[in-house]
């Protein structure tokens, strides 16, 4: 589309393409300055409803103006295609800051602060982004933040829970569905809120949940959710707890990673209500940084402190700190009281007992849930390893996928010790990958129909 004219506009650059569209840096022919034109995909716009939809979101997001928000300025369909004109920003994005490593702790927290007041402003004016993103934060070279595609993301949302809908469907074409349709979620899996994982309701805490994600890889300089595709990326979001930026990366300040840790709780109840209280906390904690002083808190604030100390400094967390508190009440009675020591050891005991049935619940519901699930006939084999199950099926259809899910979320409801298990579903395990499956460790059911080949002896 080089050299040609959509309106007023003259497409002079490719800047990128992404699963929405193409972007393009043009030049507005009426006020002579340029602009970034995204053209957006045939397929997402083809229905009337949605495309109604799309227009109303990118009207609200033109309406808000905030120097850390690139400014919408128009949005049109011209001969079947349809157009955002938005705000062109020159620099770099934070993705490709992080990755050449020109970030230091105070430029980081500069830029959060930036785009917390922006997502804050936003907010106030019931405007969720939906897709907070390192690629779609703009750094100028004056070192201004901006965020980019506000009035955009719902569409993307729309065709993802389209594509989760087609449940009539196997589960390999509502997958495909979700990477070409949708064409962003293999890229902004990672950056996604529990409650996007699992296609609930997003609010203004989605964004503060997204926007933890992306302080914590520009002060690390990685990703606190990872897995090998986007479901177990989505999975761990879901489940698992992100390792403390303290850890990742020594001698930050403690209330670093308060703030980091607050953003990214499960529960959207427990994180910042949106992203104005966010960046009050951001500039408290960059004055610290400047100045070299503490912030003053409240009791009950340096208790949670404390609280979330012990929770990251403690080997296996709270399981840690229970054993470290029992060993101390135990020493202190063995040294200022006169103990009955028989007492003392049928108490070991009984506990010991106590502790073996608990620590084995998570067995024995793993058991259960391979004997429910091994009773589905499309399922060939169920191996676990490392706190994942993987169901090898003929066919993954989405009833399958769903039923399993559900027994793997029951079950992880009821778990007491130990991280929570993850499931996959496979129907493309190639015959030499079952084999060796099968003959592993962790291999829990075979199918009475699946054979186990003997390999081939050395002549």
């Amino acid at each position: 589309m080089i050299g040609q004219t959509i309106s007023h506009y003259k497409i002079e650059e490719l800047l990128g393409k992404g699963g929405m569209g193409v972007v393009y840096l043009a030049r507005d022919m009426r006020l002579n300055r340029p602009v970034a034109i995204k053209v957006l995909k045939p397929e997402l716009t083809a229905d009337p409803d949605r495309l109604r939809r799309f227009f109303q979101e990118a009207r609200s997001a033109a309406a808000v103006t905030h120097p850390a928000i690139a400014q919408v300025y128009d949005v049109d369909t011209i001969d079947g295609t349809t157009f955002i004109v938005m705000e062109y920003v020159a620099g770099q994005t934070v993705r490709r800051l992080v990755t050449n490593r020109e970030l230091d702790l105070l430029g980081s927290v500069e830029i959060s602060i930036q785009v917390a007041e922006g997502l804050g402003y936003a907010h106030k004016a019931n405007i969720v982004h939906r897709d907070i993103k390192s690629d779609n934060i703009m750094v100028t070279r004056d070192g201004y933040a901006k965020i980019l595609d506000f009035g955009i993301a719902k569409l993307l949302e729309d065709e993802v829970e389209e594509a989760k809908k087609e449940t009539s469907q196997d589960l390999s074409r509502t997958k495909t569905l979700m990477q070409t349709k949708a064409g962003t979620i293999m890229g902004t899996a990672a950056y996604m809120s529990p409650e996007q994982a699992r296609g609930q309701p997003v609010s203004q805490a989605s964004d503060v949940f997204s926007l933890g994600i992306v302080i914590y890889e520009m002060i690390s300089g990685e990703l606190p959710f990872k897995g090998d595709s986007p479901l177990d990326t989505m999975h761990s979001i879901a489940f698992d707890e992100a390792r403390p930026v303290t850890v990742v990366r020594k001698n930050l300040p403690p209330e670093l990673n308060r703030i980091i840790t607050r953003c990214l709780r499960k529960n959207p109840r427990s994180r910042y209500p949106n992203a104005s209280v966010l960046a009050d906390d951001l500039k408290r904690l960059k004055r610290e940084i400047e100045t070299g002083t503490q912030t003053t808190f409240s009791r009950g604030q340096r208790l949670q402190g404390i609280i979330e100390w012990l929770k990251t400094s403690m080997p296996f967390g709270f399981k840690g700190i229970a054993l470290a508190a029992v060993a101390l009440i135990l020493v202190a009675a063995i040294i200022f009281t006169n103990i009955n020591w028989s007492i003392l050891i049928g108490l070991t005991f009984f506990g010991l007992l106590i502790y073996r049935y608990v620590r084995n619940r998570k067995s024995r519901m793993l058991n259960r849930f391979v004997a429910k699930v091994s009773k589905f006939p499309e399922v060939k084999a169920i191996s676990f390893k490392e706190d994942r199950i993987t169901v090898v099926v003929e066919k993954a259809q989405a009833k399958i996928y769903i039923r399993v899910n559900s027994l793997i979320n029951a079950l992880n409801k009821k778990l007491y010790f130990g991280r929570p298990l993850t499931v996959a579903v496979r129907d493309d395990l190639s015959q030499d990958e079952l084999q060796r499956m099968m003959r592993e460790p962790g291999a829990l059911y075979v199918s009475e129909d699946s054979i186990l080949e003997v390999p081939n002896k050395p002549a």
